[in-house]
């Protein structure tokens, strides 16, 4: 929306996070047999909480070049974190079991992934009218710079029309979009604080047994 990204430049974007969580796969695998599956876990919610808190200085310059390393720390949060936790969840339960925990655990992951976006989706329209309303506050004709800014636009607009109210829509977009960027901004400090406390929260459940434990004879 911002930055005016078509499907295959977003694509190409996400495509960092894909290809991170593909190279730590076999690294996790291996860690599982020598880690705490529960430190595992906290270290991935840690990454991811990192990843998450350099997105909240995101701005409208940000390109491809900014997003990699969030896309790399999230994309290996979230190897470390879901497969440790698929294992502790189901690992333990007899093979006539398993089939109907695991369409319970996806159940349950899939409706918390729906409450997750629901509720980012909440804060992020409520801090970008929260933004938009305070940017407004400070564009008034008092504000030096957001004369120069809108005279400057009437001018390249002269001979195109009303070129007042369209250097005023032209200042309208700017504060519109940069409220946005913001409202981005507080979302991701959301899901920073979120994800840290998750990290903590994990050290509380009791110890797993060791992936390489075998089970008795």
């Amino acid at each position: 929306e911002v930055r005016g990204y078509s499907a295959l430049m977003i694509g190409e974007t996400m495509f960092v996070s894909g290809l991170t969580m593909f190279l730590t796969a076999p690294i996790v695998g291996r860690l599982m047999l020598r880690v705490d599956m529960r430190l595992m876990i906290a270290a991935g919610l840690v990454l991811f909480a990192l990843g998450s808190f350099q997105m909240t200085w995101i701005t409208r310059d940000y390109d491809f070049y900014e997003l990699v390393l969030p896309q790399v720390l999230r994309g290996a949060g979230m190897m470390l974190a879901m497969v440790p936790t698929n294992t502790i969840a189901l690992g333990t339960l007899p093979p006539d079991r398993v089939k109907n925990a695991s369409g319970l655990f996806n159940l349950t992951r899939n409706l918390g992934g729906a409450l997750g976006l629901a509720v980012i989706n909440q804060v992020l329209n409520e801090r970008t009218d929260l933004h938009i309303a305070r940017l407004q506050e400070r564009v008034t004709w008092g504000n030096a710079t957001a004369t120069e800014t809108l005279n400057m636009f009437a001018q390249r607009l002269q001979g195109m029309g009303d070129a007042a109210l369209m250097a005023m829509k032209q200042l309208s977009q700017i504060v519109h979009r940069q409220a946005v960027v913001m409202g981005y901004g507080d979302a991701f400090l959301m899901l920073t604080l979120f994800y840290a406390g998750l990290s903590v929260l994990v050290l509380v459940l009791k110890k797993p047994a060791s992936a390489s434990t075998e089970p008795p004879h």
